[in-house]
């Protein structure tokens, strides 16, 4: 650790005889740890910030090989997986909603060893977030390889302001600005680049009539200029409903077409995000053509098998299909792992699996009762040191001048409200004019749960000035649903606190005053169902603050919603 001395000078001053003492002001005195007042608003010091993932079936089911990895590929909230190749690159891009910045996107080599390299959309005038809801934002980003002018593309729906599409030919550098498919209405398109260089997009949207019932949507087609990055002639629907149409089928959408072996071939999701999720095939003969499904459909689900199966994989669907460099076909797509199949705070995570192909000529994933398999081999891999799955701890200790690409804001980059500069080594929050129950920017720096069982720890000096200012580890599910384990004031010491926070205000479950001025350590320990919060103060032991805390208040099954829950520090001085 990095530490700053200052030297106090004092000297005689000549022929005098008097003392000079420089008087140094506490607003310009910094100590690495201690807490300034900027202003009027208080700062609050994160030394470090660990987690450690510890799922029982990782410990419990060691890989049979070096060529094998765990499902999901990307644990934790990775919605809406898209994946395209070039050569041995192989890109993957996920969904991030009203989280800052956009869309993160992975880069691998052989499918099994991934790194984020980055965001696609990392600029403000690339993502435009204020006011919408945590659920709102960036829907279901889809990455295509343009062979034929040697582009990448991402394409995706802000729910706020419309479809755009942005482009590189470095997916290692910069993404261009939105550029706006004002013609392209709904959600969830995606790019197809045919072998004779004309383009397509297709994606979610109403029926040509009124919907016949909750849930009626359709897929549309329409064709895209690659020279003049505009769609032109008119559009198509392809399906109306979805598979049997007959039996009202809802929520056809995050479509893709591919060109196999001469055939077109249309995939979709069907079902609705939720257990009944699946994912459906057609082929045909033409981009803008008829399209007939797989007798057999659904090509991927989960949806019909016995609920109380031991590690249950649920809601599988929303498929993307990639070819290896041998020709292979492999295909991620989102999934979910609730405990005891009761619910889960981890979000859809992002899967991976080998596609096998029907004697009709079908790709396909799961029929009858397959399983979606927590273990997989991929021949004539190997597993590398930093990897995405399993177990796994990270440690933080904010000692570059930048955040990993693990980490996020809600909504805009917040670089007003946090520091890595000013106290080299800490993490800096400002508490801020905003809570996280705001459509707003929140002093809230966060990433992703990604395990059931797993410990988060930090320790922050911080000595608040007033009465409503508050700092230390936020849960976070929306705007609503909310854990906060905090340090504040408390008469003339500090207090450490759990609160709940929902729709009708903060509730206090448990309060301890503390009565030194010595860093407070913070634990958050989930244990699938439960959490426990811990708290200590310089290097004592830890005293448990709250024990046997519901983790289900978290989950999309008790907030509905389209993410995970996030985990961080927060600072603010308006509480809830």
């Amino acid at each position: 650790m990095r530490k700053i001395f200052l030297f106090f000078i004092l000297g005689p001053l000549l022929k005098t005889g008097l003392l000079v003492v420089l008087l140094f002001s506490c607003s310009f005195f910094e100590k690495r740890g201690e807490t300034r007042v900027l202003g009027s608003r208080s700062v609050a010091s994160f030394d470090y910030f660990s987690y450690n993932g510890d799922d029982d079936y990782y410990n419990q089911t060691p890989l049979p090989g070096e060529d094998c990895f765990y499902n999901p590929i990307l644990p934790g909230w990775y919605s809406d997986p898209s994946i395209c190749a070039n050569g041995d690159d192989y890109f993957l891009v996920t969904s991030t909603f009203s989280y800052f910045p956009g869309v993160p996107i992975f880069h691998s080599k052989d499918l099994v060893n991934w790194k984020q390299i980055g965001h696609v959309l990392d600029r403000e005038s690339q993502l435009p977030l204020d006011g919408q809801p945590t659920s709102g934002g960036i829907f279901a980003p889809a990455i295509s390889y343009n062979p034929h002018n040697h582009t990448y593309y991402v394409v995706t729906t802000n729910v706020g302001t419309g479809n755009f599409f942005v482009k590189t030919k470095d997916p290692f550098g910069a993404w261009s600005d939105p550029i706006e498919l004002p013609e392209v209405k709904g959600i969830d398109p995606s790019f197809f680049f045919d072998e004779d260089g004309r383009a397509y997009i297709v994606n979610n949207d109403a029926p040509e009539g009124p919907p016949l019932y909750d849930g009626h949507r359709a897929i549309w087609v329409q064709e895209f200029d690659p020279v003049a990055d505009q769609t032109i002639g008119p559009r198509k629907v392809l399906i109306n409903g979805g598979i049997h149409f007959e039996e009202k089928p809802i929520w056809i959408e995050g479509p893709h077409l591919y060109k196999i072996k001469g055939h077109y071939y249309l995939m979709a999701a069907e079902g609705g995000t939720g257990p009944d999720h699946s994912e459906v095939i057609l082929r045909g003969d033409h981009p803008m053509g008829t399209f007939n499904a797989w007798e057999k459909n659904p090509m991927l689900t989960q949806r019909h098998l016995n609920p109380g199966r031991e590690n249950p994989v649920t809601c599988a669907g929303h498929a993307d299909l990639v070819q290896t460099r041998e020709g292979d076909w492999w295909a991620v797509f989102l999934a979910c792992r609730p405990i005891n199949n009761q619910f889960e705070n981890l979000g859809r995570e992002t899967f991976l699996m080998p596609v096998q192909w029907s004697e009709d000529g079908f790709p396909f994933l799961t029929q009858g009762e397959d399983l979606v398999p927590m273990v997989v081999q991929r021949k004539g891999t190997q597993r590398q040191e930093k990897v995405t799955f399993g177990n796994f701890s990270v440690v933080e200790n904010f000692d570059s001048d930048r955040l990993g690409p693990e980490w996020t804001t809600l909504r805009t980059p917040a670089r007003e409200l946090y520091s890595l500069t000013e106290n080299p080594g800490f993490l800096t929050l400002k508490c801020a004019d905003t809570n996280a129950s705001e459509r707003k920017s929140p002093a809230y720096v966060c990433r992703r749960m990604q395990h059931h069982r797993f410990e988060c720890t930090t320790s922050v000096n911080f000595f608040p000035g007033e009465e409503n200012e508050a700092a230390g580890m936020l849960l976070y599910k929306d705007e609503f649903r909310q854990y906060f384990l905090s340090v504040s004031k408390s008469g003339e010491n500090r207090k450490v606190s759990l609160n709940k926070i929902s729709r009708s205000g903060s509730e206090t479950i448990a309060s301890q005053e503390i009565k030194n001025d010595k860093p407070v350590r913070l634990k958050v320990i989930s244990k699938g169902l439960h959490y426990d919060f811990c708290y200590g103060t310089g290097k004592k032991q830890w005293k448990t603050l709250a024990r046997e805390v519901d983790a289900g208040y978290l989950s999309t099954a008790s907030a509905s919603g389209f993410t995970g829950t996030t985990i961080g520090l927060y600072a603010t001085r308006k509480q809830f």
